[in-house]
């Protein structure tokens, strides 16, 4: 038996006046300095203030949330009591809203220790509402939390899947000053939840529309946005596509870019979006060597995408990752990891590490052609290097 989670999505033109029908007292808004900063809370306040609902604001997230600022933040919750808990900006602010509203339940609660297996019932007290301001993270349609425990320099894949918001809200207003190289970062993390999501071995016929649709509207419209942050369709389309590249990969699972991926993040602090979208070409190519079933989901991506139109799946497959390099050149992020300002003597002393931190990582399980530690070693090299996988 499987199941498809997903919010309710507002989404378009002047989505935020949907906060006039939200019923409520009291609104928990969990964000950042900088969002706060830019006044991207405000058009949020006053659609609150207009339903009379009463706010108070958490803004201390940070841009990976530690498990230190999700006890302090569970402190606030509760003393504050919402009906509503509001994620407004990027993933970790998202993040860090799902972690905050268990705690309203279960205050009691290590947030490390925040298990798919357990039961929060926090809709006894509070409903869930995610506002995104970056195109990418896909958090607002996905239960995964993800935390950093800087004690120990790791990151920390947690959730349950109560955590889905009730409401997702995508309007364009929020993303529309969104900096070229966030949206170059964050969009390449859009393409890689797409792309992985539709490959995944526990994916089913429901999490590959979405994956489609997402792959389709990144390639035309990132460059775009990326280009021109004024562009109102580009925007309004990444949105979609990042919110539907959540739904494809959060009901089936993200693959091998991520989990090597997260190494290169965590040990040289790499933007999530950068290194997953770094790593996406090589693990193509990895899996293309050896997997004719990956290879023939890649040729159907590339195909409805219309990047190749004939040829065999080999072909069609590696003229994706032709195009994912173009467009990453095009959208000016790095083509290997040399190209990220990491000293080749300081990467190779870290390879066990990568290496290990990408072995314990679910999603290095969830692709048809699963590495070793050697293998592991040569991907890592190769992509330091910027050389095509030819293993």
């Amino acid at each position: 038996m499987w199941n498809f989670s997903c919010p309710l999505i507002v989404y378009g033109d002047n989505s935020l006046d949907y906060l006039a029908q939200v019923k409520g007292k009291k609104a928990f808004i969990v964000t950042d300095k900088n969002i706060l900063k830019l006044g991207l809370i405000k058009p949020v306040t006053d659609k609150l203030d207009e339903a009379k609902i009463q706010w108070e604001i958490f803004d201390d997230v940070e841009p990976e949330p530690s498990l230190t600022t999700i006890k302090k933040g569970g402190v606030a919750v509760g003393k504050y009591q919402p009906d509503w808990v509001i994620g407004i900006g990027g993933g970790s602010c998202m993040d860090a809203a799902k972690a905050i509203i268990l705690l309203l339940a279960r205050p009691e609660l290590e947030p490390e220790s925040l298990s798919v297996l357990e039961e929060f019932n926090f809709r006894t007290k509070a409903r869930l509402m995610a506002i995104p301001t970056t195109s990418g993270t896909g958090s607002e349609a996905t239960w995964a939390i993800v935390l950093t425990d800087t004690k120990d320099n790791r990151k920390l894949g947690l959730g349950s899947t109560e955590c889905m918001p009730d409401v997702a809200i995508l309007d364009p207003v929020m993303v529309m000053g969104m900096p070229p190289q966030i949206t170059a970062d964050t969009g390449m993390d859009v393409i890689c939840h797409a792309i992985e999501g539709y490959t995944s071995v526990w994916g089913t016929s429901m999490t590959l529309g979405p994956g489609l649709i997402a792959t389709r509207l990144t390639l035309e419209y990132l460059a775009r946005a990326y280009k021109d942050g004024g562009d109102l369709e580009a925007r309004k389309e990444m949105m979609n596509a990042a919110t539907m590249g959540g739904m494809s990969f959060g009901n089936s699972m993200a693959g091998l870019a991520h989990s090597t991926g997260h190494a290169l993040g965590a040990i040289f602090h790499v933007p999530h979006g950068r290194a997953v979208g770094l790593f996406l070409p090589y693990t193509m190519e990895y899996l293309i060597n050896e997997s004719a079933e990956t290879t023939a989901k890649y040729a159907e991506i590339a195909r409805y995408c219309r990047v190749a139109s004939s040829g065999s799946d080999k072909e069609c497959a590696l003229a994706l990752v032709a195009r994912i390099r173009a467009l990453a050149g095009e959208l000016g992020q790095p083509l290997s990891v040399k190209d990220c300002g990491v000293g080749q003597a300081e990467y190779e002393k870290e390879i066990p590490r990568l290496i290990e931190r990408a072995l314990n990582e679910v999603m290095t399980m969830t692709v048809t052609r699963i590495p070793g530690e050697e293998d592991l070693g040569r991907i890592f090299k190769y992509a330091y290097e910027g050389k095509s996988i030819d293993f």
